[in-house]
């Protein structure tokens, strides 16, 4: 998006003039009665500007949101009891296969637009964001989910899925590896280099993301079930790691490389933690700690919802504990909430409606792109002690770029039908879409869209519809063999 900006039109003088002849005595006397009235008026203009200092400036609709917002929060929220903890999960209901409407078919097409434009025929990746060349495993995981519910939704043939598949498994089992171990976390999506962020023509390696390969675990194992012919494949690329320094005593562990020297560090917190060790456990590798939901767990009510977050935060761990939509979409999405209680999703959205109750303002939060500086947030609905909070990963906030996440909005509609998410699905449809897929979201305080394009976002929406058509979690669909 073009963000020079024109300057104002300068102050246009005003010329007056006074027509006519008049005696001397007549335009003294018109004069010194012009000065008095000029006076008295200008004294009177004075009082009312000074009364008018004194009052409280007007607010707007958007301070008053925010108002509301920080009114929202109360602790210790309410809890949740041992029964609502053990209720049936997604995993268990009988599948009620469906037929898309047309506008679901028309988002799931333009959607899969992106990833027409995006997709590099030779090595098989996906660009990240619209048209540069970089690309994460989170991303590329995406692109499978994408990929995959492009061909079960009769979006490509059988012939195409089936060759750009090959092409990226093939690709994925030979990738150049940090320090011959990992994945490394980006790449240029057409040479795979292995490069840092923003960085496409120069190698650098900077570490793996446990929690990025944790959500491509649960998608290899989605397409080596549902797809024999490619078992192998996924099968390769899984060998083809170094896997066993993805966990250490039960938790999830990643790399960074900071001054040339690499930290490694537990990685994730409640949500993504535990959404990406369940596909760690689908490959066999222990993340008992990593999957426990309910150890670090604690409450605050945020319009009175009591919604959980992860006791370690910044002030205490170094780590923001953001509380945001994407995560329990996904696991309820792909696993059935077979990795996070569903009680705690149905929370986290009764809040974000809640919200929209209370304010006027649709709700549907979680982290993206953005099409301006500073480019990628994390709209939260809880993090570091703050209700409803957007921040960068080094806590820089950003509240007036907030925005309504198309991918949250339609993960949330195929989750739980509700009048509350029909209204979300009905204003993507209606305000998001494009020829070029859908932009990542609508900006609350702006009014106008972030015309951001990404794999995540078009991805999540695809599988989203993929799942809605099938009417069960995409692991149960795809027949993957369940871990004791």
């Amino acid at each position: 998006m073009n963000s020079d900006f024109q300057s104002p039109l300068k102050s246009l003088l005003i010329i007056v003039s006074l027509g006519g002849i008049v005696t001397a005595f007549a335009a003294i006397t018109a004069l010194n009665f012009w000065s008095k009235n000029m006076r008295e008026n200008a004294g009177k203009e004075q009082q009312t500007k000074v009364s008018k200092s004194l009052e409280k400036p007007a607010i707007s609709a958007n301070d008053t949101i925010g108002i509301l917002d920080a009114k929202s929060i109360f602790k210790p929220g309410e809890p949740i009891v041992t029964s609502q903890m053990t209720e049936t999960t997604l995993a268990n209901v009988t599948p009620k296969v469906t037929s898309l409407s047309l506008d679901e078919i028309e988002v799931a097409r333009q959607a899969w637009s992106y990833f027409q434009r995006n997709w590099n025929d030779k090595t098989g990746l996906v660009n990240s964001t619209d048209n540069f060349q970089s690309v994460t495993m989170w991303d590329q995981a995406a692109a499978i989910a994408a990929l995959v519910s492009a061909r079960e939704l009769n979006l490509v043939s059988k012939v195409e899925f089936e060759s750009k598949m090959g092409s990226m498994l093939k690709t994925l089992a030979s990738l150049p590896l940090y320090k011959g171990e990992l994945p490394n976390k980006v790449y240029n999506s057409k040479t795979l280099l292995p490069v840092n962020y923003g960085k496409l023509d120069q190698r650098e390696e900077v570490g793996w993301s446990a929690i990025d390969l944790g959500r491509m675990a649960i998608w290899l194992k989605i397409v080596g079930a549902k797809y024999p012919k490619f078992q192998t494949q996924t099968e390769n690329v899984w060998k083809s790691w170094k896997i066993d320094r993805l966990t250490k005593n039960g938790n999830m562990y990643g790399t960074s490389v900071i001054d040339n020297k690499e930290q490694y560090n537990q990685e994730g917190r409640l949500g993504y933690e535990n959404y990406a060790a369940y596909g760690l456990k689908l490959w066999g590798l222990n993340v008992e700690k990593a999957l426990d939901s309910k150890s670090k767990a604690e409450f605050v009510n945020l319009y009175g919802q009591g919604i959980p977050y992860d006791r370690r935060e910044f002030n205490n761990s170094g780590a923001n504990n953001y509380v945001l939509s994407e995560p329990y979409i996904l696991d309820g999405i792909e696993t059935g909430f077979k990795s996070l209680p569903k009680v705690y999703s149905d929370r986290i959205l009764a809040a974000q409606e809640a919200r929209y109750k209370k304010t006027n303002q649709l709700t549907a939060v979680t982290e993206d792109n953005l099409d301006r500086a500073p480019y990628f947030v994390y709209n939260s609905l809880y993090v570091n002690g703050e209700p409803w909070a957007t921040i960068t990963d080094t806590r820089e906030k950003h509240n007036n770029l907030r925005f309504v996440s198309a991918k949250a909005a339609i993960g949330w509609y195929v989750l739980n039908d509700t009048e509350y998410t029909r209204k979300l699905f009905d204003f993507v449809n209606s305000n998001l879409k494009t020829d070029k897929g859908l932009y990542n979201g609508y900006y609350e305080v702006l009014k106008e869209p972030n015309r951001a394009f990404t794999a995540n976002n078009n991805g999540v929406i695809l599988q989203s519809l993929l799942y809605k058509k099938v009417g069960q979690p995409l692991v149960n669909w795809a027949g993957v063999k369940q871990p004791k």
